[in-house]
């Protein structure tokens, strides 16, 4: 019995290990988005995170895999844009861009 629950809590600790790292840069016009850009990563039902630094990077950690949306507050609108989150970490760059008068996201 005890080797069941000692197998049950490592399970448990290993899975909590296995969070998906999502990172990246996000420009404008070719420089890096203002520091402070708030970054959101919503996948599984729950949302994560983060915002960007001086150069434009982020870095959020996703404890639930799949499919999701990065969400980008950036001038007063949110941009959003499909991702997938890994057990491994995952490079995602963007830089927006203006289509039909909106701003957007695109993978570099």
């Amino acid at each position: 019995m005890k080797v069941m629950i000692c197998t049950a809590v490592i399970f448990c600790m290993a899975s909590a290990a296995l969070a998906g790292e999502i990172y990246g840069t996000l420009t404008d016009a070719g420089k890096p988005v203002p520091a402070g850009t708030k970054i959101e990563i919503a996948v599984g039902g729950k949302t994560f995170t983060g915002e960007t630094d001086k150069t434009g990077t982020y870095h959020v950690i996703a404890t639930e895999k799949g499919k999701g949306v990065l969400i980008a507050n950036y001038k007063d609108q949110k941009l959003e844009a499909s991702i997938f989150s890994y057990e491994k970490a995952t490079r995602y760059d963007w830089t927006v861009e203006i289509v039909e008068g909106k701003l957007t996201l695109k993978r570099k």
